[in-house]
């Protein structure tokens, strides 16, 4: 996409920066397939490590280590409980289904504001001919709920919960380096609360590619023979890693940043009555269901401005701040912005 764009679709969009392109151009390699991978190795042994966790293992994109998670927890023809716009039941193409046989089942979309006892209200055990539940996911943060962060006591409570009714809990924490320094939660902390979880570097920390599925030795033994099977086993793969483990040290304190630009971003758009939950993090969720622009004709206009945004729906869009917007940038889209929604 060409520099004159102000791209707020995603974090997703982001470039490799002239230090993580050298770590990746200098990284040592093996076969991962094989274990013999010495950068992946490292990168999956320094995660699990933040994490509290045994081990960890590598997968080429966020969708394949969650849906690699779920199959762990979750046996063909037994059910898994998510909020109704979870990522694992909204964007991965109903991948559950297809490749675990799982069934879903899912609470009202309330992005990060889950209340336990409406979880615990909902869990089958075995027998009764019912389809009993085997894990409960939740997504820190939440994508559709506009980078909502569940807050700690929530996710001790949901422990509760599974712990009480002996199911697994997941968490897709494709984004949850931004929920550990909004609320300066110790990522170990997070780790102890969930049976496996999955963490993403090519969304907020820039890497070009990869997430992890987080676990106890077990699982990852059997997560690689499930990769294996999804198409997942990558061979000289540690150029991928060590573009991660330099993410891992140098882009997560600067994720702040990221949350302030989309607090400015925020503030521009709040009075036109279109800010679809309070900011916390890196995603402005907007709703114009009250507007006369809809979200794609919000969006052909904001590119005419030279501002890039993401449509969600017909009445949903978002904008996404990240390592490859500026202050400048942010300075372009605030004024156009508001500019936009009043003129419509």
């Amino acid at each position: 996409m060409p520099d004159l764009f102000v791209d707020l679709r995603s974090d997703t969009v982001t470039r490799p920066t002239a230090g993580m392109r050298e770590a990746m151009a200098a990284a040592e390699v093996g076969d991962d397939v094989y274990g013999e991978d010495p950068s992946v190795n490292a990168l999956e042994a320094e995660v699990a490590a933040l994490f509290g966790h045994e081990a960890a293992l590598f997968a080429p994109s966020g969708s394949m280590a969650n849906q690699i998670a779920l199959q762990l927890l979750v046996s063909p023809g037994d059910e898994l409980l998510c909020d109704a716009d979870a990522h694992v039941v909204t964007y991965e193409i109903g991948a559950a289904a297809a490749y675990g046989g799982i069934s879903s089942r899912t609470w009202p979309a309330v992005g990060a504001d889950i209340d336990p006892e409406v979880v615990a209200g909902m869990i089958r055990p075995d027998g009764y001919f019912a389809v009993p539940t085997r894990a409960i996911a939740v997504e820190q943060t939440h994508n559709r709920g506009g980078g909502g962060v569940i807050p700690l006591a929530t996710l001790r409570d949901l422990r509760g919960v599974a712990d009480e009714a002996g199911v697994a809990l997941h968490c897709d924490g494709a984004r949850i380096w931004h929920a550990h320094v909004a609320d300066r939660v110790p990522l170990i902390e997070y780790g102890q609360l969930f049976d496996t979880l999955s963490v993403c570097l090519s969304k907020g920390l820039g890497a070009p590619v990869g997430s992890l599925v987080v676990g106890s030795a077990e699982k990852m033994q059997r997560a690689r023979l499930i990769r294996k099977r999804m198409g997942g086993g990558m061979r000289q793969a540690g150029i991928l890693a060590a573009g991660g483990r330099y993410a891992l040290a140098h882009h997560i304190d600067r994720l702040a940043d990221d949350h302030a630009k989309a607090a400015r971003l925020a503030e521009a758009v709040a009075p036109f009555g279109v800010l679809a939950t309070t900011v916390r993090t890196n995603l402005v969720a907007l709703d114009l269901t009250k507007h006369t622009l809809d979200a794609r004709a919000l969006a052909a206009a904001a590119r005419a401005e030279g501002v890039l945004v993401s449509v969600l729906g017909p009445r949903t869009a978002r904008l996404v701040t990240h390592l490859g917007v500026s202050d400048a940038d942010i300075d372009r889209a605030v004024a156009a912005l508001p500019r936009i929604l009043a003129a419509a």
